[in-house]
């Protein structure tokens, strides 16, 4: 059982901003932008490539949605997705990260194999 697990069965608090019978959206803990919630689905699903093409539709709904209601749908957000331990993902739940509320840098990413001489 994940911390999102958790979270859904109200066994961990959250501050949730939006809620259906599939979709839970609450604000993170370490928050990266001023705004910044993540959405996840109700039913575990590990990752990305575990998740079925009407659920991520479903999911990216829900992210407009969100948006909408925390008033980024104008001025714009980013909608992050780690899928898999490489890439970041920490918790083994699929996740949408929203980040928004101030303009947004560039992400670059930088290749950390290379040992420094």
């Amino acid at each position: 059982m994940t911390i999102f697990t958790k979270i859904i069965n109200h066994e961990i608090a959250a501050n949730r901003v939006y809620e259906d019978d599939f979709t839970l959206a609450f604000h993170d803990i370490d928050p990266q932008a001023p705004i910044h919630i993540l959405v996840i689905p109700k039913k575990e699903i590990a990752d990305l490539q575990s998740c079925d093409g009407e659920t991520v539709s479903y999911l990216l709904n829900a992210v407009q949605l969100v948006a909408k209601k925390m008033k980024l749908d104008e001025a714009g957000y980013r909608v992050v997705i780690n899928n898999g331990r490489d890439a970041g993902q920490e918790v083994e739940h699929l996740h949408f990260h929203i980040l928004g509320g101030t303009k947004l840098g560039h992400i670059h990413h930088q290749d950390r194999t290379k040992s420094a001489t």
